[in-house]
């Protein structure tokens, strides 16, 4: 039996529901980052898309084509563009001590 069922493409964006979702995606990108520097742009660009990417590229100054590359799998954001998006998205960065002793 064969089926004509047409399947969408996964995009994480659209799975992103709130900020507890913003934030957990974050985190899990922030300890990928370790092995995978380029995981904090990539979760960076699945939040941009999940919302109004014209008006989070107005709020960073970047123009919407500019924030769409950077944010992109071939992208190279400056660290500076990276704490733009995150402020911009309302979210900051922050450093705790680990749970090793010193």
């Amino acid at each position: 039996m064969t089926t004509n069922e047409k399947y969408r493409s996964f995009d994480a964006a659209n799975y992103v529901a709130d900020t507890e979702d913003a934030v957990s995606l974050l985190q899990v990108a922030l300890e990928d980052s370790v092995d995978d520097p380029g995981a904090m742009p990539a979760a960076l660009g699945i939040l941009a898309r999940s919302g109004n990417m014209s008006e989070l590229a107005r709020r960073v100054g970047m123009s919407r084509d500019g924030l769409y590359r950077a944010l992109s799998a071939e992208g190279n954001p400056t660290w500076s563009t990276i704490l733009r998006v995150t402020q911009a998205l309302d979210l900051h960065l922050e450093v705790r001590p680990g749970t090793q002793s010193a």
